[in-house]
């Protein structure tokens, strides 16, 4: 079920940051912001737990969950900036992103860029994407730079602080989410469904 597959995905979160400290986090938060699904809301709430414990520095968590966003980030970005259309062309169906929702994207970062990356780094979910659609806008590679870290900073000091705050009740995190297990199935489900009908109807359009 899903809260398997959640507990799954943070013991091997949990044991990279216990084991390898700030540098674990660093990394987790990079590969988090290259559009690989390694929530946030695990790294870095579970890393303030352990400034709870008083194991790590709050303000180095904060520090370097936001330069590990940054790296993911260019890391994204000059995939965007350099594969361009062909990329998406090429593996946009795999993914489904059609021309059609790339030229889309282009127009709105043509009229949005700076905004959009600024205050997107603090939406969940909407944050591990943005980077490549900025970097296929052509964005100025140290305007996206700087949007992207002071974006982060605020978004790794809440759910750091979240984590210092949930203190020795971190273990009960996973009980809450077996309770809400078919809720979330429910959603999950709901939600693709709807995006699905959407995209059928698009296409057909």
């Amino acid at each position: 079920m899903i809260a398997d597959l959640l507990s799954l995905v943070s013991s091997f979160i949990v044991n990279i940051i216990s084991t390898l400290g700030y540098p674990g986090i660093t990394v987790l938060m990079a590969l988090e912001s290259t559009c690989i699904p390694i929530p946030s809301e695990i790294i870095m709430p579970f890393s303030g737990y352990l400034v709870f414990l008083e194991k790590l520095s709050f303000f180095s968590v904060v520090l370097w969950g936001t330069i590990g966003n940054l790296i993911g980030s260019i890391i994204a970005y000059l995939a965007g900036f350099y594969g361009g259309r062909p990329l998406i062309k090429k593996y946009g169906r795999y993914i489904f992103i059609s021309e059609g929702e790339l030229a889309h994207a282009q127009d709105w970062f043509e009229k949005y860029g700076s905004v959009s990356v600024l205050f997107s780094r603090m939406l969940p979910v909407v944050r591990t994407f943005i980077s490549l659609p900025a970097g296929i806008a052509k964005m100025p590679f140290w305007k996206f730079a700087t949007y992207t870290f002071f974006g982060s900073l605020p978004w790794s000091f809440f759910l750091t602080y979240v984590g210092v705050i949930a203190g020795e009740n971190w273990q009960s995190i996973d009980s809450l989410v077996r309770k809400f297990d078919w809720a979330i199935v429910i959603i999950i489900i709901s939600l693709f469904s709807w995006w699905l009908l959407k995209k059928l109807k698009n296409k057909k359009s």
